[in-house]
C-alpha cells in the first residue's frame, strides 16, 4: 500500500456493520502507518536526508492538502487518520430508521459498511433501543443512510457489503422478478457508485447496473490458509469436489492452486418444492463423477443458508467411501437451525471441519469446534485503500501467486 493523505477517505457503518467496520478501520490505520514509515525511509536514503526530517516534510505537504489545512497530532511522527463518521441511527416505533452524520463529509470518498445478514441485536437511539432486523430492514438502512450521505455532499460513495442482498435471486425459471439486479440499481438510482462485496453468487448481476461498479472479492488465500494449517490434510489422498455444475470454476481454481484432482457431484432438483431447511430441500438424486474412495475431500461453496445442499453432499461422500470431509465458505449465513443440524452431523462423523469467514456476524457459531473462522477484513481494507488511491486491484482480485508461496511455504506464515 502507497501512502497517500487519507484526509479524504471517510467510513461509516450502519447498525448491522459496526463490527466489521471497526476491524476495516483497524487494518487500514495500519496499512497507512507502515505505508508512510516506507516511504519516509525509502525517501530518507534516496535523498540522503534525515528521517524525521522527511516525515515532518511529509505531513508538511498533508497539511498543506487538508481541508483544515492542519491535521492534527505530532508533526515529526505518522498522525493516526480519524477515518469513522460518527452517525446516529434513530428507529421509531413504527419501525422506520432515520440516519444522521455527525460530523461533515462533504467532499469526501465514503465507504459505508452493512452486514445485511446480522441477525444480533443492534443498537438505535444512541443505545438505548436494541433489535434484531431481518435482511429487508437492513437493506432499507443501507438506503437511508446512503440518501444521508449524498445530501450532505460525499464526493464518491461506496457501498461495503460483504453479502450482497437478494443475490440468489438472479434468474428467472418462470413468473418472478430479477430482484439481485433491481436491488442493485435501487442503490445506483439513490447515488451508490461502487459496490465491494465477497463471492457474488453470480457474477452477471454486475452487468446489470448501468453505471456502477462491483467489485467481488474472493476469500480463497484465507480458507486455503486455514486449510494448510490442519494437520495431516494436504497429502497424496486429496480431493476437491465441486457441490454440485454451478461451483465448477471456483472449485477448479482451488483445485489447481492446490495442485489436486477435482471430482464432481450432479445434483437434480425439484424446482416444484421450496428449500426449507436442512432436511426439506429440493434435492431429488446426487450423482459422483469422480474417485473419493478413503481420500480427504474439500468442498468449497459460496454461501451456506439453511445447510440442507452442503449436509447431503457430506453424507453422500462418506456413503461413497471419502475419510475426512472438510468444506470452505466464504458467506456463512447458517440460517434458521443450520447450526443444530451441523452439530449433529458433526457427531455423527459426516464432516471434519468447516472453514467460513466473518463476513457475516455470528458469537455461538464461534464457540463450534468444528467450525475454523478466518478473517477477511484485512482484503477489505486493502480493496479500499487502494481504490480510495487510484490504485490497481489486480493482485487482490488474482491471487495465486500469494496461494502459491503460502503452499510452498510450510509454516504457512505468509502475509497478504
Amino acid at each position: 500500500m502507497n501512502y497517500s493523505t487519507p484526509a479524504n477517505l471517510a467510513v461509516i457503518a450502519c447498525p448491522g456493520g459496526e463490527v466489521f467496520a471497526d476491524e476495516i478501520i483497524t487494518h487500514l490505520k495500519k496499512g497507512y502507518h507502515r505505508s508512510f514509515e516506507h516511504i519516509a525511509a525509502e525517501l530518507a536514503v534516496r535523498y540522503g536526508l534525515d528521517a524525521a526530517f522527511v516525515a515532518k516534510q511529509i505531513n508538511f505537504i498533508n497539511d498543506v492538502h487538508s481541508p483544515a489545512h492542519h491535521v492534527p497530532g505530532d508533526v515529526e511522527h505518522f498522525r493516526i487518520p480519524h477515518f469513522k463518521i460518527p452517525t446516529r441511527f434513530s428507529l421509531f416505533p413504527n419501525g422506520e430508521v432515520k440516519a444522521e452524520l455527525m460530523e461533515s463529509i462533504r467532499g469526501k470518498d465514503v465507504y459505508l459498511v452493512q452486514d445485511v445478514e446480522n441477525r444480533y441485536p443492534v443498537n438505535f437511539n444512541d443505545g438505548e433501543t436494541q433489535k434484531v432486523f431481518s435482511v429487508n430492514d437492513h437493506l432499507m438502512t443501507i438506503f437511508v443512510t446512503v440518501d444521508a450521505i449524498k445530501q450532505a455532499g460525499a464526493e464518491q460513495v461506496t457501498l461495503v457489503s460483504p453479502t450482497y442482498p437478494y443475490s440468489r435471486q438472479h434468474k428467472k425459471k418462470g413468473r418472478e422478478g430479477l430482484t439481485a439486479s433491481r436491488v442493485g440499481k435501487i442503490l445506483e438510482c439513490l447515488g451508490v457508485d461502487r459496490i465491494i462485496t465477497l463471492d457474488i453468487h453470480s457474477r452477471e448481476i454486475g452487468n446489470s447496473f448501468n453505471y456502477m461498479r462491483l467489485e467481488n472479492l474472493h476469500p480463497s488465500y484465507q480458507i486455503i490458509r486455514a486449510l494448510s494449517q490442519l494437520p495431516d490434510v494436504l497429502n497424496d489422498d486429496f480431493v476437491v469436489v465441486s457441490p454440485d455444475t454451478g461451483a465448477v470454476d471456483r472449485n477448479k481454481f482451488y483445485a489447481a492452486a492446490l495442485r489436486k484432482p477435482l471430482a464432481l457431484l450432479y445434483k437434480e432438483r425439484d424446482y416444484s418444492r421450496v428449500s426449507k431447511d436442512a432436511v426439506e430441500n429440493n434435492i431429488a438424486e446426487i450423482k459422483l463423477l469422480g474417485d473419493v474412495r478413503d481420500k480427504t475431500v474439500f468442498i468449497v461453496d459460496d454461501m451456506l443458508g439453511t445447510g440442507g445442499t452442503l449436509l447431503k453432499a457430506m453424507k453422500f461422500l462418506k456413503e461413497q467411501g471419502a475419510g475426512k470431509v472438510i468444506a470452505g465458505i466464504g458467506l456463512p449465513l447458517f440460517s434458521g437451525d443450520a447450526i443444530s443440524y451441523f452439530d449433529q452431523a458433526y457427531k455423527d462423523g459426516l464432516f471434519y471441519r468447516l472453514i467460513g469467514t466473518n463476513a457475516i456476524y455470528h458469537e455461538t457459531l464461534l464457540e463450534r469446534k468444528w467450525y475454523i473462522n478466518v478473517n477477511i477484513t484485512k482484503l477489505f481494507a486493502q480493496t479500499i485503500a487502494r481504490l480510495h488511491q487510484g490504485l490497481s486491484l489486480s493482485s487482490l482480485l488474482d491471487n495465486r501467486d500469494i496461494i502459491g508461496k503460502l503452499l510452498h511455504n510450510s509454516t504457512g506464515s505468509t502475509e497478504p
